[in-house]
Formats: structure tokens, C-alpha cells, sequence
């Protein structure tokens, strides 16, 4: 429980939810009440599809060898993603040679492949097969700890590892819970990719409507998921340090955490490499710090979940994804991190 927390909040009322990121919906529909879906969309969905139903009937280490192959073949051409990673790397790492970065990005890329595979396996995973083959837990006691404290649980976690599967295989293994999930741009791949991710009782909340949702959900003692390694804007972000640079995070579990007593604690699926499995890591449940400053505990607690995360990732390198602009939002008067064309600004 939250230091000097009371035991879990009365959610009565859902004041204050622009605090911890609600927004209205976004209206997507035609004037008409009708929605067409782009050409774009629909070919995109059907490459995603196909690839998917090929991955997912073949045997799984026939798919994971693929899913390394496919990863291979499309680095070369995602020149703007791979020049987000090598500065991300540059950033996060600057003792390390530029071949030690590339070694880290190859990597990742190792990763993301292994992960797309597995995404395309997930239909046909029984629990047997999870628990003998495909991965094992360290530390399900905290879970099942903060869990049964009744308050709602907050996993903290991120783009480490093997992210979609791992709420997939907690929620088969008897554990359904809640993910924050950003929607996708393209409606036909977001109905088909959640429709994988919620086939044993997970549920999605939207980041464009997640608030009311949250809360429900920790008043009912219910799991949810969060990454929170992503770049955000003010006000829902708050500058904590990450890897030594001011980093823009979402403030919204730290104040969720706050008004509710949900207890939080990080939970990541990682490659082990001697094991040829992935391990479901559950950290100890965190002590937050909880004072009569709301503000300056959403800051304090942010910052701790972005020190946990680091954590994580200098364990794990080379199973993060650099590959977006995690340093984005500057505070004000410091110049782009990701500058085109011009020296980049010097890191520390």
C-alpha cells in the first residue's frame, strides 16, 4: 500500500479526471453517422492479415525463424526509425562505442521480430504450452500480493520485451486484466489486433477515454496495465529524468495511484537467452510517496516509475524499442533532440 495512504478510495465522483489524461472521444464518423475505411487501410489490413495467417499456421520455431528473417530484411528500409534509435542510443548510452550501439539496435530489431512471430502464434496457445514452453514467472507472489490487498493493481510496464504477449499469457494463465492502450490508426488492424489481445478476458481501455474506465477498475480490485515509456505533451506529462535527460511522462498512474490506494508495481516479459524462454518478471509492489501535495507526489512518483523503468532497460538493452521519439517534448528553452539537418544538441 502507498505510504501514508488511506485504505482504497471512494470513487463517488470522477472529479478531476483532466488531471490524470482524460480527454473526450474523438468523433471519427461522417456527418451522416456513416464511416468509410481508405483504400490504404484496407490493403494495409490485408498485408497485416496475410502475414499473421501465414506466422500463425506454421510450427512455432518455424515462425520465430521467419519473424527473425522478416525483421532482417525490413531495418534496412526504415532509414528515419533507425536514425530515431541510433540517437535514442546516443542519448541513453553515450559511453558506448557507435558498434556497441548498432549492436544493441540489431538487437532490438532480433526482438521485435521474435515478438511479431509470437503475436501470430498467440490464437493457438494453450496454457500447457505457455507454462512448458513459452514462458515461466519470477515473482507472481508480488502480484498475487498486491492483488489480493483488494485496492486495484497497477502494472507498470513499457515497449520491453515481449509487451503484447505478456498480458495475453498472464490473462490465460487465470489472470485477465486492463491495458491502456493507445488506439491504431488504421480502425480494421486495431479491431483485429485487439481482438487477439482480449480473447481470454483482458479488456482495452483507450488512452482517449481511459480515465473513468481506471478507475472503475481499481475501486473493483481489477488489474491494469500501463506502459510508460512514451513521450507525452503538458499537461498529462510531467519532466522526470530518464537516463539523465529530462523526459515528458505521463502523470496519470502516479495520480491514479493516489486517489484510489492501488498498489503499483512493475511487470515485464523478457527473452531469456540461457532459459530459450520468456520470464514474466513481477517487481515488488512500490512504496509511493503519498503527502497533502498532490502535484508534487505525481511528480515524485513518476519519476520513481521512470527510474524502475530505466532499470529494466539498462538490465535488458537490446529488448527496448528505440525506435520512437521517447525525448520529443523539450522543456521550455531547450532545443530538439531530434533535430533534421543540424548538429544534434550534446547529451548530459
Amino acid at each position: 500500500m502507498a505510504k501514508g495512504a488511506s485504505p482504497c478510495g471512494r470513487l463517488s465522483r470522477f472529479r478531476g479526471l483532466h488531471r490524470i489524461g482524460y480527454t473526450e472521444p474523438v468523433e471519427t464518423s461522417l456527418p451522416d453517422g456513416t464511416s468509410t475505411i481508405p483504400l490504404k487501410d484496407r490493403l494495409e489490413y490485408g498485408a497485416v492479415r496475410l502475414l499473421l495467417a501465414v506466422l500463425g499456421a506454421l510450427p512455432r520455431a518455424r515462425a520465430r525463424q521467419l519473424g527473425l528473417g522478416f525483421a532482417v530484411m525490413v531495418r534496412p528500409l526504415l532509414g528515419r526509425l533507425n536514425r530515431y534509435g541510433s540517437r535514442n542510443l546516443q542519448i541513453a548510452f553515450p559511453e558506448l562505442s557507435q558498434q556497441q550501439r548498432d549492436d544493441l539496435l540489431r538487437q532490438q530489431y532480433r526482438s521485435l521480430g521474435l515478438l511479431m512471430a509470437e503475436f501470430a502464434q498467440m490464437r493457438k496457445y494453450s496454457a500447457s504450452q505457455v507454462t512448458n514452453d513459452v514462458m515461466r514467472y519470477e515473482g507472481l507472489e508480488h502480484y498475487l500480493a498486491a492483488r489480493d490487498k483488494g485496492c486495484g493493481v497497477l502494472v507498470l510496464t513499457g515497449h520491453l520485451g515481449a509487451w503484447e504477449l505478456s498480458s495475453f499469457v498472464h490473462s490465460l494463465l487465470g489472470y485477465p486484466m486492463g491495458m491502456v492502450i493507445r488506439r491504431l490508426d488504421n480502425p480494421l488492424l486495431d479491431d483485429l489486433v485487439n481482438g487477439i489481445r482480449c480473447m481470454h478476458g483482458n479488456r482495452i481501455l483507450h488512452k482517449d477515454d481511459f480515465a473513468r474506465g481506471l478507475l472503475r477498475a481499481m475501486h473493483a480490485g481489477e488489474t491494469v496495465g500501463i506502459l510508460m515509456d512514451t513521450n507525452m505533451t503538458p499537461p498529462q506529462g510531467v519532466f522526470v529524468p530518464f537516463f539523465g535527460e529530462q523526459a515528458c511522462t505521463a502523470s496519470g498512474m502516479a495520480r491514479v495511484a493516489r486517489k484510489t490506494g492501488a498498489a503499483v508495481l512493475p511487470g515485464f516479459l523478457l527473452w531469456s537467452d540461457a532459459e530459450d524462454r520468456y520470464v514474466l518478471h513481477f517487481g515488488k509492489a512500490l512504496e509511493l510517496q503519498h503527502t497533502e501535495n498532490a502535484d508534487a507526489d505525481a511528480l515524485a512518483n513518476t519519476a520513481l516509475f521512470a527510474r524502475v523503468t530505466e532499470g529494466y532497460i539498462r538490465e535488458y538493452p537490446g529488448q527496448w524499442l528505440w525506435l520512437h521519439r521517447r525525448w520529443k517534448t523539450r522543456p521550455p528553452g531547450e532545443p530538439p533532440m531530434y533535430a533534421r539537418g543540424t548538429a544534434q544538441p550534446p547529451v548530459g
